[in-house]
């Protein structure tokens, strides 16, 4: 007899029962709970593969070539489409646009949601119809925003116009430079409401006893909000700050904002929003560039990297939890 096969025959007489001979070995716990897992999330991770992972690669071998979309005769350049987009003088203006865009657009956007989430946290009649009444906006397409805004500040037939010409006052060109980056700005608060949401489950997640503790210590509305509200929603903030941050600097607005023009739009994009993605669109489906387009989309990936970790390095002493993530790992 083997020491296989007395060991198997010892398990038995441990057990009180033999197992069949051929019978398949029982699976562990921990074996059935991991397939489990990859079994329901297979469809996230096979989605994953195939739509993100493999276009981006995909992507990334355009950036080093001439392909244009159509034409069979491409070529590899190397880091050439890397050196042009960095002495491009175009790409540089249009990467400070989005970044000037980025830096004005979530800070108001993320004041506006807090502020319309203190204020339907309130005890209010009809609370939820307020509620919904200013979230609505935020679920609206798009494409349906800002034809709407078109139609709204449009010089000849907009309705803004419409008021200011009843009152005496001549027509603005509000879709036209130095006008138009204060329509984008107002279609950013437009949809505020995702951030009220957003910035309302925060506020319903502060503990009571606090603001109780703070009114009994003599503490005013403003110094609790300030000392006890803002810290302990200040990991919301930190979120609504990076996706708002990725968000702005990937907006499409300015080019549904133009007026018609060619069939790109691309040439009748004010100045002040001709922003970094419309200079990738531009590359992309006005000039057919579609290797030079692929390097500056992965420059802008890198930066998003970038800026994502210095933001999350510079706010880590910032950001209050009331559970510590760090504990779990101990």
């Amino acid at each position: 007899m083997t020491v296989d096969q007395l060991s198997s025959r010892t398990d038995r007489l441990a057990t009180g029962r033999a197992r069949p001979t051929g019978a398949r070995p029982r699976t562990s716990m921990t074996t059935r709970r991991h397939r489990a897992f990859y079994l329901f999330t297979s469809p996230w991770i096979i989605g994953f593969l195939l739509l993100t992972v493999t276009p981006m690669a995909y992507a990334l071998w355009l950036s080093f070539t001439t392909f244009d979309g159509i034409s069979p005769n491409w070529r590899y350049v190397g880091l050439g489409n890397y050196r042009e987009l960095l002495s491009d003088p175009v790409t540089w203006d249009s990467l400070g646009r989005a970044g000037l865009f980025a830096v004005t657009s979530v800070p108001l956007s993320i004041l506006a949601g807090l502020g319309l989430a203190v204020l339907v946290n309130r005890p209010l009649k009809a609370r939820g119809l307020f509620r919904t009444l200013l979230y609505l906006p935020a679920v609206v397409p798009p494409v349906g925003a800002g034809l709407a805004f078109k139609l709204l500040f449009d010089q000849n037939s907009g309705a803004s116009n419409g008021v200011l010409t009843f009152f005496g006052v001549d027509a603005v060109p509000w879709l036209a430079d130095p006008y138009a980056r204060y329509v984008l700005l107002m279609t950013v608060l437009w949809a505020a409401g995702n951030v009220m949401i957003i910035s309302l489950a925060g506020l319903q997640d502060v503990p009571r006893e606090l603001h109780e503790a703070a009114r009994i210590d003599g503490a005013g509305s403003w110094r609790t909000f300030r000392s006890i509200t803002v810290p302990l929603l200040s990991p919301v903030l930190l979120f609504q700050t990076v996706t708002g941050m990725i968000a702005s600097v990937q907006t499409i607005m300015p080019l549904l904002l133009a007026p018609l023009g060619d069939t790109s739009g691309i040439t009748t994009v004010p100045q002040s929003n001709y922003l970094y993605m419309m200079h990738v669109f531009a590359q992309y489906f006005a000039l057919g560039r579609y290797g030079y387009a692929s390097a500056l989309l992965w420059v802008l990936f890198v930066l998003i990297l970038v800026v994502t970790g210095l933001i999350f390095k510079f706010t880590s002493g910032a950001v209050f939890y009331t559970v510590d993530p760090e504990a779990k790992k101990k």
